[in-house]
């Protein structure tokens, strides 16, 4: 079974419904995996909207999830620590956590999940930046999954 993500909360492609944005609750979706590579000890997941207006745009950083989960529940709370394991990062709303899409009026922006499943824990400490993690990951990637979702105001 090949290793993939999606999320009972919207479809590959679709549009990801205003409770998960800044227009509603701003709670992240929930999101479950199969097929992790043999090895996996750990998961890091960055979403991004690379259609900012000002460039890729970081809406959540989470890290070192232990290499047993298999799933994030609806809600993750918005703290350094997620009390299932794992940290969370800053993003580019420079808060910890969850930042649900809040792009301008106009075209659809298109929302990318990507999970990363390590052969190794980053160890970094919590509020680390996307930059921090995605180099903490170099060379320690056994697999790559991703979900992307639209969203438009």
């Amino acid at each position: 079974m090949p290793f993939s993500i999606s999320s009972p909360s919207f479809s590959q492609g679709s549009e990801i419904p205003r409770k998960f944005t800044c227009d509603g609750a701003d709670v992240s979706p929930e999101l479950t995996w199969t097929g992790p590579p043999a090895g996996t000890q750990s998961f890091a997941l960055i979403a991004d909207d690379p259609d900012a207006p000002v460039g890729t745009w970081t809406h959540w950083v989470l890290y070192d999830l232990p290499g047993p989960t298999a799933t994030l529940a609806e809600g993750v709370s918005k703290v350094d620590e997620v009390p299932t394991g794992g940290r969370q990062g800053r993003n580019d709303f420079r808060k910890i956590g969850y930042g649900g899409p809040c792009p301008p009026p106009g075209k659809p922006h298109r929302y990318f999940f990507k999970l990363y499943a390590l052969d190794r824990m980053l160890n970094l400490k919590p509020g680390s930046s996307k930059q921090d993690v995605e180099q903490a990951m170099q060379n320690h990637i056994l697999g790559k999954a991703e979900v992307m979702g639209t969203y438009r105001r």
